[in-house]
C-alpha cells in the first residue's frame, strides 16, 4: 500500500451527501500527497445540520459538481495515485452514503481508536464495554482531544477539515494500516 484515502461525508436533513472530503496519504507517513473539497450544491439546498460550515475556508479549493460528477473525479483520482483502501472514522456510514465506491476496500479508524487494546491513551478508569470498546466518548472530537491532551478541540463539522482529524488520530495511534480490519 503506497498510498490511502481518507473521506468524510457531510449530509442534509435528507440523509444526502452534500460535501465529500477526501484526503490521499502516504501509507508509510501518513503524511497528506493530496486532498480535495467537493461540495454539491443541489444537495446543499436542502440544509443540514452543518451547512454553515460548508463554505469555510479551506487549504483547497472546494469543487462544485453533482454527485456524479464528484465520484468520477475521485475514482479517476484514486486510480492515478494507486488508491485501493479508503479508511473514515465510522465508516459504514461513509461507506453507506457512497455505495459508488463499495469497490474500494473500507476500513474504520473508529474500531482501533475506540478500543482499549488497541489506543493506551484510553485510561484504565474509563468505563469500557467486557470488550475493550469505550461504552460513550468515542467521537472524533473526544478521541482526538484523547489522543493529542488537547483539551480544547473543537471538530469543525466540515467534511474536508474531518479528514484531516481523522487522519490525525491515525497518525496519533500510531498503528500500521495493516492492523485495520476491513469491513
Amino acid at each position: 500500500m503506497g498510498t490511502f484515502a481518507v473521506i468524510d461525508t457531510e449530509t442534509n436533513w435528507a440523509d444526502q451527501v452534500m460535501s465529500i472530503g477526501t484526503i490521499i496519504a502516504d501509507a508509510d507517513t501518513f503524511d497528506m500527497v493530496e486532498a480535495k473539497y467537493h461540495i454539491l450544491p443541489i444537495e446543499c439546498q436542502i440544509g443540514g445540520m452543518y451547512e454553515s460550515t460548508l463554505y469555510i475556508e479551506t487549504p483547497v479549493q472546494p469543487i462544485l459538481c453533482t454527485r456524479t460528477e464528484a465520484i468520477n473525479d475521485l475514482r479517476v483520482w484514486f486510480r492515478q495515485q494507486g488508491v485501493r483502501s479508503i479508511f473514515a472514522y465510522n465508516a459504514s456510514f461513509d461507506r453507506n452514503h457512497l455505495p459508488e465506491l463499495r469497490d474500494f476496500t473500507w476500513f474504520d479508524i473508529m474500531r482501533l481508536a475506540a478500543y482499549r487494546q488497541h489506543n493506551p491513551k484510553i485510561p484504565v478508569c474509563a468505563d469500557c464495554c467486557s470488550t475493550g470498546r469505550l461504552k460513550r466518548g468515542y467521537g472524533v472530537e473526544p478521541m482526538l482531544r484523547l489522543l493529542s491532551d488537547n483539551r480544547t478541540y473543537h471538530e469543525s463539522h466540515n467534511a474536508f477539515f474531518d479528514t484531516m482529524d481523522e487522519l490525525e488520530i491515525m497518525r496519533l495511534l500510531g498503528h500500521r494500516l495493516s492492523k485495520y480490519i476491513p469491513l
